[in-house]
């Protein structure tokens, strides 16, 4: 295989890559999930980076057991992923202490069945970086303009090339 042949495996193999993750991204029930989320802080570091894409499963609070990473609204209403580190059920009443990873103590308040949003499946890094600048102008430029135009120009070039007679050079 020529180092050309080489060079346009592996990118298209990482267009591929990125492509296949902002679909997931933008269609979690692809990937079996209901929701996905970039994370934005460091608190679940290093199970979960900064950056990266995390992909949440609807479930019952009675199925959320100590060390499930879940994500839930906070009282502010802004949505939070961090580790359930205990789990207390008194009666009907059922409740969570959480927290991430990087913290050296728990979340102050208890999240409660009505604030859980779901279970953490899987994540992606770094994914969530690369989805924000694609939702800027630049990025669009670069991930979107730019790859269809070479693809264009690659399309015509090797028309081109099959229209030039073939000269023998014996």
């Amino acid at each position: 295989m020529n180092w050309r042949r080489a060079v346009k495996v592996a990118l298209t193999l990482a267009l591929l890559l990125v492509v296949g993750a902002f679909v997931a991204q933008a269609f979690p029930e692809l990937v079996g999930a209901d929701l996905a989320l970039t994370v934005k802080s460091g608190s679940m570091e290093p199970a979960i980076p900064t950056g990266s894409v995390v992909f949440v499963t609807e479930v019952p609070a009675e199925r959320v057991g100590e060390d499930d990473v879940i994500t839930y609204r906070d009282d502010g209403g802004n949505l939070v992923t961090h580790r359930v580190a205990e789990k207390h059920v008194a009666g009907e009443s059922l409740r969570f202490v959480t927290k991430g990873d990087a913290n050296e103590d728990p979340d102050p308040e208890p999240v409660y069945r009505s604030d859980l949003v779901g279970v953490v499946t899987f994540n992606i890094p770094l994914i969530g970086y690369v989805v924000a600048f694609g939702n800027t102008q630049m990025g669009y430029l670069a991930m979107v303009l730019v790859p269809v135009m070479l693809l264009i120009f690659n399309e015509l070039w090797e028309i081109y090339r099959a229209m030039e007679p073939e000269s023998d050079h014996d």
